[in-house]
């Protein structure tokens, strides 16, 4: 089963290195992990997809608490959560196909943000399955690069502490 932690940490260099290393160590695979600042200064917030069965997430997230700078863990999928990702892809497209590129983002809420002269960079946000319809579209013009955010996600509702586990506790 598909797991998003949510994971609050001090703002200290080898934080990201630790955590890695630490589930890198116990063979947990992490299929994607984004970290930014959080809403408190010196804190940041990690977020990490990764797989495994209730007992498993259990003992990830036990290890993560022996992570001295790591504050508050709170795996996300067992609450109602918003999750996006950002996507930028360069596709192959001269001046006759640039109508008919656009008349097929426009349903992605996706946007240009940058034209060559055989190329277009189309930037999309949203849940992985709609990035990757978007891409299976887009597949025919010839895709020259993509680069992917991976997952970023905050739980639903107006408490930021809501279920969250204090490291430690």
């Amino acid at each position: 089963m598909r797991h998003i932690l949510s994971v609050l940490v001090n703002d200290q260099p080898r934080v990201l290195a630790r955590v890695a290393n630490l589930l890198g160590r116990r063979n947990f695979n992490i299929e994607s992990i984004s970290v930014g600042e959080s809403e408190e200064p010196g804190l940041s917030r990690m977020v990490i997809v990764t797989t495994g069965d209730e007992r498993t997430m259990e003992q990830v997230q036990k290890q993560l608490h022996k992570v001295i700078d790591v504050i508050k863990v709170q795996d996300l999928s067992q609450h109602s959560a918003v999750e996006r990702e950002l996507l930028l892809v360069k596709v192959g497209a001269g001046p006759a196909d640039r109508m008919e590129i656009g008349g097929i983002i426009e349903p992605f809420r996706a946007s240009v943000v940058d034209v060559g002269p055989q190329s277009l960079m189309i930037q999309a946000t949203g849940e992985r399955s709609k990035l990757d319809a978007l891409l299976e579209l887009l597949h025919p013009y010839g895709i020259k690069e993509i680069a992917r955010t991976g997952v970023t996600a905050l739980s639903r509702g107006a408490s930021k502490a809501g279920t969250a586990v204090l490291a430690g506790g």
